[in-house]
C-alpha cells in the first residue's frame, strides 16, 4: 500500500516539474518574442528584407498580404530604403514568394529600381543569409519587415550573421495564430539552442 502511495506520489511530482517546465518556457519564449518587436525601424537603413510566407499558386497568402501592407507603408514613409524581397517557391506555390510580392509591390506603385529579388531561400535562416550576400560588403545592419510572432527568431538569426537589425512588425491573421504561436516558440527555442 506504501509502495502504490509512494509511486503515485513521484508521478504526481514529475508531473507538477513538467507542467512547471512548460509554464516557464512559455512564459520565456513569449518575453523573446515581445522583445523581437524593437527596435521598430525609422528608416535609417538603407536596405529592408520582406521576408516571404506562403503562396497560394501566385496569391499571396494572408500573412504575406499583411506583410506587403507593412512593406508598402513602410516604403511609402521612407522612399531612400531599398527593399529585398526574399523568399523561394515551395513545391505546391505557383510561383516564388519573391516574385509574388514583386507583382503587389508594383501593382501598388513601388518603383522595381528599388527592389532586388531573392528567389532561392528555403527558410528564415536562409533568407537571412541569401539576403547578406546581396547587400554590399560595407553594410552590416538590416531592417527586418515580417510578422510579429516571427521577428525573435528573424533577428537571432540576423545577429548570428554579423547583422544589426530594427523591425517593422506586420501583425498576424487571426486564423492562424494560435498555430503560429506554438509553431514559432518550438523554432525559437531550436534556434536559440542550435543556432538554425
Amino acid at each position: 500500500m506504501n509502495e502504490e502511495l509512494n509511486k503515485r506520489k513521484k508521478l504526481a511530482v514529475a508531473v507538477g516539474l513538467i507542467v512547471l517546465c512548460g509554464i516557464a518556457i512559455w512564459i520565456m519564449t513569449g518575453k523573446w518574442i515581445q522583445d523581437g518587436m524593437k527596435p521598430v525601424a525609422d528608416g535609417s537603413k538603407q536596405y529592408a528584407v520582406i521576408l516571404g510566407a506562403k503562396v497560394n499558386g501566385e496569391t499571396p497568402s494572408l500573412s504575406l498580404k499583411y506583410r506587403l501592407e507593412k512593406a508598402l507603408e513602410y516604403a511609402e514613409a521612407h522612399p531612400d530604403v531599398i527593399l529585398i524581397l526574399s523568399g523561394g517557391q515551395g513545391p505546391d506555390e505557383g510561383i516564388s514568394e519573391a516574385e509574388a510580392m514583386r507583382r503587389h509591390l508594383t501593382q501598388h506603385g513601388v518603383d522595381e529600381k528599388r527592389l532586388i529579388i531573392e528567389d532561392q531561400s528555403t527558410s528564415t535562416y536562409e533568407n537571412l543569409l541569401f539576403t547578406k550576400r546581396l547587400l554590399p560588403e560595407t553594410v552590416d545592419e538590416l531592417t527586418i519587415i515580417s510578422s510579429d510572432f516571427h521577428l525573435a527568431r528573424a533577428k537571432k538569426l540576423a545577429k548570428d550573421l554579423g547583422l544589426q537589425t530594427d523591425v517593422v512588425i506586420a501583425k498576424t491573421p487571426v486564423s492562424v495564430q494560435a498555430k503560429q504561436n506554438i509553431r514559432e516558440r518550438l523554432a525559437l527555442i531550436k534556434t536559440m539552442i542550435m543556432g538554425k
